[in-house]
């Protein structure tokens, strides 16, 4: 039995069941219910599910009856994990629950930190994504001090983070569980990790590296013997090879095989089944692919919200051709369970990340909404996909002791790191403890819950009311094509303008135009305006703009366009959101300005646009991140002017730098309350970060969350730009009452071109 057990870990699996099968013949009593409970435990491996858990229930029942706790709860922690991977989840949180409470009797503490990791496996598979972090951080901490082992916590929380969306994390984690398990000899689960490292690189459609690394544990598993994650493997393979456009390196009767193995695996198999009926497709086997996505679409009614939502999209790709209205319908029932699970997440990062699966059956309603040619389904399409987590109402994260100590910390340490940097100290240990700190607030934040509601869609007659005499442009690229969709005086019409990698280039050349800001850069940047102008605007008119952007979109500075020049243009990421923020009654209170120290000119800047309004502002030692807070919470309008930094590997860290430290996203997510206009002169923090389904992340894209009708700022990187002139200009016509939108573009004229634009209602 014992060298069954080093045999398994080590990967030997067939050699192992030899062992324990010798053994198996030879034992009685308990002895012989642990013999059957080990090699229960190396077919669970192996991938053969039912004789693993015929095994369990035999060895639980003679274990129970010789009241052998200790091998009770053993075993059932190995059934409760079977059962999960075959989505029994009540029954496997059952027999958790009750190994938990005999580890605890027995006082084995180390075990009670394995079953709180093997807890967060099961809620990771329920998309329970908060308890399951809760439950690997406390995994983490009780293994890890009885000198444990946690390479396991660290593989189920890659997993996790793979799930949400977090690529660059879960290949971290991934990383670090290979080093752990190759460390201790277990060599079993190095195949599983080169997997999930695969399937990182699918996510992030590297096509070479994932099939590479499916490839490596492809080798891996069929030397242990295992059928099943072979399946896994090879499944990987096929995404791979029909992400890379080479189809016809995949043999037909390999794909059905694959499929076949994948039977236990819902998940899995459902995927297997979607890349099989592409394949078919691509050979010309229509009636071939309805059958793959007929089998896949079984799973729409039941299990976890992301196999269900992958079950509706199945049965959107079944029925576009002969029945393109049950597509959609299709496809809107599976946005509905995707939003239900993601709205309860209080952390914006996994919101916006675990959007994925959205954009795909967006992408099947949009290109029927497109063939059909109707511009109020492109419309109604191109909605559905546009920053759907900002469209939550929340009041805002829980409040959280720990969250709330760790916040100041950071700040303290970001100071210092400062202060070192400017003085040419050694700040190694600095970065050090400012990067573990930021994991820590990144790690507490997701394991809140958020109470919201869900909004429906506003209807083409409330927001053509709302819009009055303005222009709304909304964009939408479908492959390389770059469409808009227009809204004027309620009539909606479809334009089909460029190339997508046209039009990308040139909002590229803008940004370099701007940031160079000489002579011939003006030449450029006309030259450049006009041709973007010609390609994005090409309707007349002179009316008030409202732009709902997509993918690089979202960083041009519009009123370079010279169609745009003067023109009030409000930019929202969804016409839903504009709609929201701008039929919303303004709120009361102050007027808050601040400068901060970084940012040439700032001082001046602030207390020149207090002047306007009769206050005085918060600078030097008065503009402290406590006190800045302090003031936004009661303020109808706030302008800070200070140094601004966008963590583009980490948006929920972009931060805006005040006397005492850093004020970032975490910190705004915590207000009470927000003011109705905030103008950030602090250059780049205006543009945020675009992640799948045009979701956004940064500060700009927080206070819009949080319920600030409009942000005035910079979406261009132009560093240490004096921002003065502009900004007093701008107050200036606030003061006298102009709306936002209009006070910036007057602004613009009389100043000249910049990177600032009015995110919102305008």
């Amino acid at each position: 039995m014992k060298m069954a057990f080093a045999l398994a870990q080590r990967g030997s699996t067939r050699a192992a069941l030899r062992e324990v099968d010798a053994a198996v013949r030879v034992l009685t009593g308990v002895a012989g219910a642990k013999a059957r409970a080990q090699r229960g435990a190396v077919f669970h491996q192996i991938g053969r599910l039912d004789e693993a858990f015929a095994d369990y229930q035999v060895a639980v029942r003679v274990l129970r009856r010789a009241g052998d706790r200790l091998g009770v709860q053993r075993t059932i922690v190995n059934r409760a994990l079977l059962q999960a991977e075959r989505h029994e989840f009540e029954a496997a949180q059952r027999d958790l629950v009750e190994a938990d409470g005999i580890a605890r009797e027995l006082g084995r503490e180390l075990a009670v930190g394995i079953i709180t990791g093997n807890i967060g496996y099961v809620a990771g598979l329920r998309g329970d994504v908060p308890a399951a972090l809760a439950a690997f951080e406390e995994a983490e901490r009780i293994i890890g001090g009885q000198g444990g082992q946690v390479a396991a916590v660290l593989q189920d929380r890659a997993a996790l983070l793979l799930s949400v969306g977090l690529m660059t994390e879960a290949r971290q984690v991934a990383l670090r569980a290979v080093e752990a398990f190759r460390r201790h000899g277990r060599t079993l689960k190095v195949p599983e990790m080169q997997l999930l490292l695969a399937q990182v690189a699918l996510s992030e459609r590297d096509w070479t590296t994932a099939a590479g690394h499916a490839r490596t544990a492809l080798q891996g598993f069929k030397g242990q013997g295992r059928a099943r994650w072979v399946a896994l493997a090879r499944a990987v393979v096929l995404q791979a090879t029909l992400g890379a456009g080479e189809p016809d390196r995949v043999a037909a009767r390999d794909v059905d095989a694959t499929v076949a193995a994948l039977a236990g695996r819902p998940l899995a198999a459902v995927q297997a089944r979607l890349d099989a009926a592409r394949l078919a497709e691509s050979r010309g086997r229509d009636d071939v692919a309805s059958g793959y996505l007929a089998e896949a679409a079984r799973v729409r009614r039941r299990g976890p919200a992301t196999l269900r939502a992958r079950g509706w999209y199945a049965e959107a790709l079944r029925r576009r051709r002969h029945d393109p209205v049950g597509a959609m319908r299709a496809a809107r029932q599976g946005l509905r369970v995707l939003d239900e699970h993601h709205a309860a997440l209080a952390a914006s990062d996994l919101r916006a990340y675990s959007a994925a699966h959205r954009a795909e059956l967006v992408d099947v309603g949009l290109r029927i909404a497109l063939a059909e040619g109707r511009p109020a389904r492109v419309f109604e399409w191109a909605e559905r996909g546009r920053a759907s987590r900002l469209l939550v109402r929340q009041v805002r994260p829980p409040d959280d002791p720990r969250l709330a100590a760790l916040l100041p910390e950071l700040r303290v340490v970001t100071a210092e790191l400062d202060r070192a940097r400017a003085e040419g100290r050694y700040t190694g240990r600095l970065v050090s403890r400012q990067v573990e700190l930021e994991r820590r607030i990144r790690d507490r934040s997701r394991l809140l819950r958020a109470e919201v509601s869900l909004p429906g869609p506003v209807a083409v007659r409330d927001l053509a009311a709302a819009l009055g005499d303005r222009v709304l442009v909304e964009y939408v690229q479908v492959d390389d094509r770059l469409l808009a969709v227009s809204l004027v005086d309620g009539r909606l019409r479809l334009h089909d303008l460029a190339s997508g990698a046209e039009v990308a280039e040139l909002v590229e050349r803008v940004a370099f135009a701007l940031r160079l800001g000489s002579a011939r850069a003006s030449v450029l940047l006309r030259d450049v305006a006009a041709r973007l102008d010609a390609l994005l605007l090409p309707f007349p008119g002179d009316r008030p703009l409202v732009v709902v952007p997509t993918g690089v979109l979202h960083s041009l500075p519009w009123s370079v366009l010279p169609s745009c020049a003067g023109r009030p243009v409000a930019v929202s990421p969804s016409a839903a959101l504009w709609h929201q923020a701008a039929t919303r009654p303004p709120s009361s209170g102050e007027v808050v300005v601040a400068g901060g120290p970084g940012l040439p000119g700032a001082r001046e800047e602030a207390q020149a646009v207090a002047a306007l309004y009769g206050r005085t502002a918060l600078v030097d030692g008065e503009a402290t991140v406590e006190a800045v807070l302090s003031a936004l919470e009661t303020a109808a309008t706030a302008h800070l002017a200070t140094h601004g930094v966008l963590a583009s590997d980490n948006p929920l860290f972009s931060a805006l730098r005040l006397h005492d430290g850093q004020l970032n996203v975490h910190d705004v997510q915590r207000l009470k309350r927000v003011p109705d206009t905030v103008l950030l002169a602090a250059c780049d923090v205006g543009r945020s970060v675009v992640v799948s389904g045009d979701e956004l992340l940064g500060l700009s894209a927080t206070f819009i969350e949080r319920g600030t009708a409009r942000v005035i700022a910079s979406v261009v990187p132009i560093p240490d730009a004096e921002t003065k002139p502009l900004m007093t200009a701008v107050h200036r016509h606030l003061v006298a009452g102009v709306a936002p939108a209009r006070a910036l573009a007057l602004a613009q004229q009389e100043v000249g071109p910049s990177g600032f634009v009015c995110i919102g209602a305008g």
